[in-house]
């Protein structure tokens, strides 16, 4: 009785087991997707000129330079763009690698003119620039000054 107790318990326990496993085939997993490469921003088709001035009369930049003294109050970045006609520029001020100002401006005719204006506190002795970048964050200018 007892081998007949055994063998009907390896029986079951083998029957267990083998209801347990998975015979089927398991598909492989998919090759792991990958995302598209975001697309590189075009380059932009504007071209643009600038000129760093103390201010600007009639359209026209005023007492231009790259350093000015600690008392200058206030300096402006005066622009001039050809094939921007509809799309928008930023103004990126920087004192020294710390952006402190981004201005959008919007171009609404080809060529046109533009420019920001930033307020340099007495105490902002240094290297400065200011950037021109188009909507996709392109730098298109760059223009570095001091103020002593």
């Amino acid at each position: 009785m007892k081998t007949l107790t055994i063998t009907l318990a390896l029986a079951l326990a083998t029957a267990g087991a083998v209801a347990a496993q998975d015979t089927t085939k398991t598909p492989p997993a998919p090759p792991a997707q990958q995302a598209p490469m975001a697309a590189a921003p075009a380059p932009s088709s504007m071209s643009v000129e600038v000129v760093l001035a103390r201010n600007v009369l009639d359209r026209v930049p005023q007492d231009t330079g790259s350093s000015f003294t600690a008392d200058v109050g206030q300096l402006t970045l005066w622009t001039r763009v050809s094939g921007g006609d509809g799309q928008q520029l930023h103004h990126v001020w920087f004192f020294g690698d710390t952006e402190v100002s981004d201005v959008t401006l919007n171009i609404n005719g080809s060529p046109w003119r533009t420019w920001s204006r930033k307020t340099i506190p007495v105490e902002a002795t240094g290297a400065w620039h200011v950037e021109v970048r188009d909507a996709a964050g392109n730098v298109l200018k760059r223009v570095d000054f001091t103020i002593q």
